[in-house]
C-alpha cells in the first residue's frame, strides 16, 4: 500500500508537473516572454516561487520514499534556476523513485520517522505518509501549478491529473 501511495503516485504526478512545466515553456514562447518570468512568479509576496515549489515537490518525493525504506536520498543543491534544470531535477528524483520495490516498504507502517525541525517528536510511517509526505507534496505541486495557471498556462485539471487508469 504505502509503496504505491508513494512511488507509484509521487512518480506520476511528478510527470505531470514535468508535463505542465513544458506547457509553461510553450506559452512563454507563443508569448513572447522569457520563461524565467514564469520560474520566478509566485502568487503571494510571502510564498515560495515556481522555482522553490518544484524543489519542493521534488524534495517530498525523495524523502518520502526514503524515510519510509529506511535509506538515504540522493542530495540535491537547490541551485536551479533554469527550467531545464528544474526538468533534469524531476526527472532524476523519478529515476531514483524507480529503483524502489514494495519490500522495501517491509515494516514502513512503523518506522518512527522524523526531521530536524521537529524537534525530537516523530510520526509513524503510516501517519507520515498520510499526514506529511502526501499533502505535503499535493499542495507544493498545486501550488506550481496554480502558479503558471495565474499567469495565463494553458493548463487545466486534465493536466495536473495525468493518465487514468480507465477500464472497460
Amino acid at each position: 500500500m504505502l509503496y504505491d501511495l508513494i512511488v507509484s503516485q509521487f512518480t506520476k504526478m511528478l510527470n505531470n508537473l514535468n508535463f505542465i512545466l513544458d506547457k509553461a515553456a510553450l506559452s512563454a514562447e507563443s508569448r513572447k516572454f522569457e520563461v524565467d518570468v514564469l520560474l520566478n512568479s509566485r502568487l503571494a509576496p510571502d510564498q515560495f516561487n515556481l522555482i522553490r515549489q518544484v524543489q519542493i515537490a521534488c524534495d517530498t518525493a525523495k524523502l518520502g520514499a526514503a524515510r519510509l525504506a529506511g535509506k538515504d536520498a540522493p542530495v540535491h543543491e537547490d541551485n536551479e534556476k533554469t527550467l531545464p534544470e528544474l526538468k533534469a531535477r524531476i526527472e532524476s528524483v523519478v529515476k531514483y523513485l524507480g529503483t524502489f520495490k514494495p519490500e522495501d516498504f517491509q515494516g514502513a507502517h512503523e518506522r518512527k520517522i522524523s526531521q530536524p525541525r521537529w524537534e525530537g517528536k516523530y510520526l509513524t510511517g503510516s501517519e507520515y505518509a498520510v499526514q506529511h509526505a502526501v499533502p505535503n507534496i499535493y499542495f507544493h505541486i498545486t501550488t506550481a501549478y496554480s502558479i503558471l495557471r495565474k499567469n495565463g498556462v494553458d493548463v487545466g485539471k486534465k493536466d495536473y491529473l495525468g493518465d487514468m487508469p480507465f477500464k472497460k
